[in-house]
């Protein structure tokens, strides 16, 4: 996920703080009802993979900062906030006038865009590519985001049009999670981001040797990233799922060690979107005192 100008994919603009696709509403309550009103540490920890991914995130997450963990991480300070976000183009011809509206900010960092493709006729968006590539500074970045919508011709011409492209940083998902021969073909022409493999095939995390997008409430416990991150886990760019307040907290923490690690790129972390008022602080008190 990133900040968005102009809009962005359907799938990408749902809201809430639960994962996708895990249990929630009764299924999450009837999970947490299981726990009992009071629970040891050692039978949580055992009953955490098991647990719906939302339940799981957040019960990890509070377990990391009661050990010290942020504090480790960011010295007095704890909690660190993350580096600048990727920007969202949003798909089709208006991804143009969105392109001109980000370079008009001339923001001091340096520019990384995303442009979903896959999402109408192939030729239309190769001539859009060719005038993005006109007007992207030489300095800038640039992900292509298929969410697994190409098939084999689409995807390799696409990456023979960019290899050796300079600012391109990466396909992201080009071809569907079930072809993983095309995924592990295709990145052997350019670089290649998994992201719905991560989901489809978990152990991937630990097998892909190219970049992973990494969305942490789509995980369930955030500690073993957390501990990727720490020993310069490499390869890695931290995205959002659309967090309350506490989980963004999380995610922005994790983006950081990220970009302190041995390849910092920029987070996709949609800036912006999360509402206004304390059940969406990312101070635990106050979120606990508007509940109340």
């Amino acid at each position: 996920m990133s900040h968005w100008v102009g809009g962005g994919g359907a799938a990408e603009r749902r809201g809430g703080g639960a994962c996708w696709g895990s249990p929630a509403g009764p299924d999450l309550a009837a999970a947490i009802r299981g726990l009992g009103e009071t629970i040891e540490r050692s039978d949580l920890e055992l009953a955490l993979p098991g647990l719906p991914l939302a339940l799981a995130f957040a019960l990890g997450s509070a377990l990391a900062e009661l050990d010290g963990w942020p504090a480790v991480d960011g010295g007095a300070g704890g909690w660190l906030a993350a580096p600048a976000s990727a920007v969202l183009l949003p798909a089709g011809a208006a991804m143009l006038d969105s392109l001109e509206q980000v370079l008009a900010l001339k923001s001091p960092s340096p520019l990384t865009v995303k442009w979903k493709v896959a999402a109408g006729a192939d030729g239309r968006e190769r001539q859009w590519l060719e005038r993005l590539l006109q007007r992207l500074p030489a300095t800038a970045r640039l992900r292509l985001d298929a969410n697994g919508g190409w098939d084999r011709p689409t995807a390799f011409a696409w990456a023979q049009r960019l290899a050796g492209e300079a600012r391109l940083e990466w396909l992201e998902q080009p071809l569907a999670p079930s072809d993983q021969d095309g995924l592990l073909e295709l990145a052997a022409a350019v670089p290649v981001a998994l992201d719905e493999s991560l989901r489809t095939f978990p152990e991937l995390r630990t097998t892909w040797n190219g970049w992973q997008v990494r969305r942490p409430a789509f995980e369930g416990d955030p500690r073993p990233l957390w501990l990727e991150l720490r020993q310069g886990a490499s390869r890695r760019m931290i995205s959002t799922a659309l967090e309350t307040g506490l989980g963004q907290r999380l995610v922005a923490h994790l983006a950081a060690l990220q970009a302190l690690g041995p390849t910092p790129t920029a987070p996709g972390l949609a800036p912006g979107w999360c509402p206004g008022g304390p059940l969406f602080e990312s101070d635990p008190e106050r979120v606990w005192e508007a509940a109340m």
